[in-house]
């Protein structure tokens, strides 16, 4: 097969990391891969996995934009791709109205994927123009069929994002290197137990309800500290200065470290004792909690979306109702005293993933057009 992919640039984020994932996995099965983007720092992971990367810039929201169709359409008569999978809604609209106007027998097929809530309207109804439509959680699954109607049930295919178990092995345990550079940036961490809040500093992911939880505990006398890993928009400095004065003001400043973006989060993760999700909002997949599960860490979350779901197949006991920010108080005592384990995350598994995509390529193919 020869599949083309398309998102709007190629730097971090779930839908970037889930490209790459099945641009490599695509080769190594002898397939041909392509990825159109506007570029990005991840361009360079792409192609020596094996992939070409084409360049346009179709991540840019300007009526100028629409200037890009025809050269897509070019592109995609020349190259002759069997699929075209999108993946995001801008380079969605673009590619779908230059496919459109192919010749309807010579089509490349259409697959999308719905890697999100996206508001409803048609703006977003894009994403559920493909022949096959990914769902990358049952709760995404769920907002397609309400949100879209139109849309077949039976072209809806949910596949989770997957965890490399070869990066994140249970029991993982950080390098001495590590663990000594750790230890000496870290000397807050002398003596208590690290809590761990990974998640992009943005209101909705739910930073002031940790930032609260970690308040009450040191004052029911836990030795915890409460490690922030994020960053915030460049737009939205005040809000790391926000959560900093809420800290302060209950008087456990001392006793939370923001670290801001970080590279080495898996070994972060696997010398903290808990992970926490305190989305507000439900979360569409939530790759972290994931690879935190993975490693053996148990994690506390509010239970809706895909963390939901990854939570009830891995470690029921952490989930609680969203708000609930007395029950995840009560529930980080009882887990620092049973130190429970997850159990395995073979269900969320990367190569079943990369599996089930293929298979859903191949099943596209094989039926006739509709």
């Amino acid at each position: 097969m020869k599949i083309i992919q398309i998102l709007p640039e190629l730097n971090a984020g779930g839908v970037e990391r889930g490209t790459l994932e099945v641009a490599a996995h695509l080769v190594r099965e002898g397939h041909e891969s392509l990825v159109i983007s506007n570029g990005g720092r991840q361009v360079a992971d792409l192609e020596k996995a094996g992939s070409r990367h084409i360049q346009i810039p179709v991540h840019r929201k300007a009526l100028a934009s629409l200037g890009q169709i025809p050269r897509l359409r070019k592109l995609f008569a020349t190259e002759k791709p069997d699929i075209i999978h999108l993946r995001s809604r801008l380079p969605a609209w673009l590619a779908w109205l230059a496919w459109k106007s192919l010749p309807r027998n010579t089509r490349p097929r259409l697959v999308t994927t719905v890697h999100g809530f996206y508001s409803v309207n048609a703006y977003s109804a894009v994403m559920t123009k493909g022949e096959a439509v990914i769902a990358v959680s049952e709760s995404v699954r769920d907002y397609i069929l309400k949100s879209y109607p139109e849309t077949a049930p039976a072209k809806v295919r949910v596949i989770h994002r997957g965890v490399d178990e070869a990066a994140y092995p249970a029991g993982f345990t950080p390098s001495p290197e590590w663990l000594a550079a750790w230890k000496a940036a870290q000397p807050a961490l002398e003596g208590r137990i690290p809590l761990l809040m990974p998640a992009r500093l943005t209101r909705w992911k739910g930073q002031q309800d940790f930032v609260r939880l970690i308040a009450t505990l040191v004052g029911r006398g836990q030795s915890v500290h409460g490690l922030i890993v994020g960053e915030p928009h460049p737009k939205k400095l005040a809000f790391l200065d926000e959560l900093k004065q809420l800290a302060a003001s209950l008087g456990v400043a001392e006793h939370i470290s923001f670290l801001g973006h970080r590279n080495d989060l898996r070994e972060i993760m696997a010398v903290s004792a808990l992970v926490y999700s305190l989305s507000l909002d439900p979360e569409a997949f939530g790759r972290v909690s994931l690879e935190a599960l993975a490693l053996g860490k148990p994690v506390i979350a509010y239970e809706h979306g895909g963390v939901a779901e990854q939570l009830r197949a891995i470690f029921p006991q952490g989930l609680v109702k969203p708000g609930d920010l007395n029950c995840a108080i009560d529930l980080t005592e009882e887990i620092l005293k049973g130190r429970p384990k997850p159990l395995p995350a073979e269900a969320f598994a990367l190569e079943r993933m990369l599996k089930s995509t293929l298979d859903v390529y191949q099943t596209v193919l094989t039926t006739p057009r509709p």
